[in-house]
């Protein structure tokens, strides 16, 4: 029974879908539930944090670096101390890899448990002190049969992945996430009950391919192939009339890209040949939700060919790659200048996007 009041303008519904019931719903796995709210637990901390970081003079950097050699924010430090915390304490994960920490983190014995999650505890930070949306990205795979958890549960592809998601902290926060070969849901943090809502159901990109956008550093131009240039020039004065969108927050700049359509470039080049984002905790996690939206996610030419980035295996745990992700459409554009470029370029199909009640 459902039922639907409205008292001065604001809606109340009596069955509202929470994360934790969509979860229990769709996978019947109680572990899975448990480390969702954790994430989820997490997210909601991180949105305080960042809501209240000028007040609480969270701003401003941290006087150390990560993993990857970037100058840490006050506010990276606080996330990641904030999803490490709750999810050891889950009891339902074996180790965890972060883009804060150079090493893995291996949960203590007593607190262990299945699964193995990395995450980027707060992707774009570089945008915190102006305000500027920024946001959570993570993957998650279960250990290998045998295994007491340990860095090499977390080298696979994207292909082992059970589990991607990110959370964009902005107007309204909101996180999207798929189980493997699901579709992609929406919940929006309701903050009057403090729960993540259902509120995007079967997320894909638009059909005709959306509005026409596309999104990257033009900035790094300079050292690009000739591929990309020409195709971001294609975009620019070609037939159709696109308009350039960048954010600088990889989840702004993918959430937009998936509810509009377009395209978001960040490709390899000669100054950074194997990409600049991390494979495990950005390229993978939203190349799975892309696909499974409808969408495409290419490496572009990367180590000789052209590649799908979930079809990538980290050899290290910081491991980067190249990302080209967008529609259909769009993608196309920077394939024809790939073959243009006498690169062997495979066929473009959108992946089958399976609908739920």
């Amino acid at each position: 029974l459902r039922i639907i009041l409205n008292f001065n303008m604001a809606e109340f519904d009596s069955d509202a879908q929470t994360l934790n019931r969509y979860v229990m719903a769709s996978t019947k796995d109680h572990e899975l539930v448990i480390l969702m709210n954790a994430i989820a637990t997490s997210c909601k901390l991180i949105t305080s944090a960042v809501q209240r970081a000028g007040i609480a003079h969270l701003y401003g950097l941290a006087g150390e670096v990560n993993s990857t050699g970037d100058d840490q924010k006050k506010l990276d430090v606080l996330s990641n101390d904030m999803m490490i915390n709750a999810l050891v304490n889950s009891g339902v994960c074996a180790i965890l890899v972060s883009e804060e920490n150079e090493e893995p983190i291996i949960v203590p014995e007593g607190k262990k448990g299945k699964f193995c999650v990395a995450f980027d505890p707060l992707d774009g930070s570089s945008n915190i002190d102006c305000n500027v949306s920024v946001g959570t990205i993570f993957s998650v795979y279960e250990k290998r049969e045998g295994s007491d958890g340990s860095a090499e549960d977390l080298l696979r592809s994207g292909a082992d992945c059970i589990c991607a998601g990110y959370v964009v902290y902005s107007s309204a926060v909101e996180m999207v996430f798929c189980f493997k070969n699901k579709p992609v849901h929406g919940f929006c943090l309701d903050p009057t009950i403090g729960e993540f809502v259902h509120t995007r159901k079967n997320m894909v990109f638009p059909a005709n391919g959306g509005k026409t956008i596309f999104s990257c550093n033009e900035g790094n131009s300079v050292h690009w192939d000739q591929a990309i240039k020409d195709a971001v020039d294609e975009f620019k004065s070609g037939s159709k009339s696109y308009t350039a969108r960048y954010v600088g927050s990889m989840v702004a700049d993918i959430h937009r890209t998936i509810l509009y359509g377009g395209i978001y470039i960040y490709p390899a080049d000669h100054k950074s040949p194997k990409g600049k984002l991390r494979l495990l905790y950005e390229g993978i996690p939203m190349a799975m939700i892309i696909e499974q939206a409808g969408g495409i996610a290419s490496t572009g030419l990367f180590n000789g060919k052209i590649q799908r980035v979930i079809d990538l295996v980290p050899e290290q745990i910081h491991d980067k790659c190249p990302i080209i992700m967008g529609g259909q459409r769009d993608v196309q554009v920077v394939y024809d200048q790939y073959k243009k470029q006498g690169a062997e370029v495979p066929e473009l199909s959108a992946a089958a996007i399976t609908h739920e009640e």
